[in-house]
């Protein structure tokens, strides 16, 4: 199966991702994939609540849902939307970080909320607090589909193996983990990450990632790392997109999940344990 990464450096203006965002899909699907990915929060990168208030949608009525269904449906293919920033009617005025797995129809075969906020304080300029904008999701997600059984996850989640480990148990052969990942911690902890994530559950991990300095109307810039990543369930890195914008395409065998799984059973070795502390 030939499947396509979107790395893109997403603005705080939607419309104008959007029209990125087709572009790309379309330059992807000219080159024969059949499973296209994009990154998270992909129609607007912004540190400014206010500004995201004005900006963002509900699922409802959100122009790039409905601009990136129709782009799938055009091109008839499978499309993961990393994710995008909408709004929600909780209470205390928070946003969804949501992906979307999108069938060639144009129809929402699965959608997840990231159940892991992004709460860090990497050094003393750099200081994270996506629970103050977000609300965390509470289920996992895995798809069915006629291109394999795919497990949802976001950026952060990778640091929790649990997650990942229960989708794959679950019956997933890939593993979907679009990112804007730090440029700090990306550095040192994306490619280990990812490698370990795909070797522990003898999966395919797609990651696709946004990068470089974001473009803000308000507020300061963010900087993310790039490295839009595939990973082979042996572990063997099969694509990593550098820093630069575009589509990746890479050819993925699912055959390789049952052999991988057939040499290492990890999956189905779990013991419990008692601890003393």
């Amino acid at each position: 199966m030939k499947i396509a990464l979107i790395q893109m450096t997403s603005s705080d203006d939607p419309a104008a991702n959007l029209v990125i965002m087709r572009n790309y899909i379309r330059e992807a699907a000219g080159e024969g994939a059949e499973f296209i990915l994009t990154p998270e929060v992909c129609n607007c990168v912004s540190d400014s609540r206010a500004h995201q208030q004005t900006v963002l949608s509900y699922e409802d009525d959100d122009p790039s849902l409905a601009g990136l269904r129709a782009a799938a449906a055009e091109h008839g293919i499978h499309l993961l939307i990393g994710s995008l920033g909408l709004k929600t009617r909780d209470g205390d005025g928070r946003f969804a970080n949501r992906s979307f797995l999108i069938g060639p129809d144009g129809g929402i075969i699965a959608k997840y909320d990231k159940i892991h906020m992004f709460d860090v304080q990497v050094s003393a300029e750099e200081t994270y607090r996506e629970s103050d904008g977000y609300r965390p999701g509470t289920r996992a997600v895995l798809a069915d589909t006629p291109i394999g059984r795919i497990g949802l996850t976001i950026c952060y989640d990778v640091r929790f193996p649990h997650l990942l480990r229960a989708l794959a148990q679950g019956g997933a052969q890939i593993l979907t983990a679009p990112a804007a990942f730090s440029y700090v911690t990306g550095a040192a902890h994306w490619e280990v990450l990812q490698r370990a994530r795909a070797i522990e559950t003898g999966c395919f991990v797609i990651a696709p990632a946004q990068t470089g300095t974001h473009d803000t109307s308000v507020g300061k810039q963010r900087k993310t790392h790039g490295h839009s990543m595939v990973v082979a369930p042996w572990g063997e890195i099969l694509a990593d997109a550098g820093r630069e914008t575009g589509v990746t395409i890479v050819d993925i065998d699912l055959g390789e999940v049952a052999k991988a799984r057939g040499r290492v059973a990890s999956l189905t070795h779990d013991r419990g344990f008692e601890c003393d502390f």
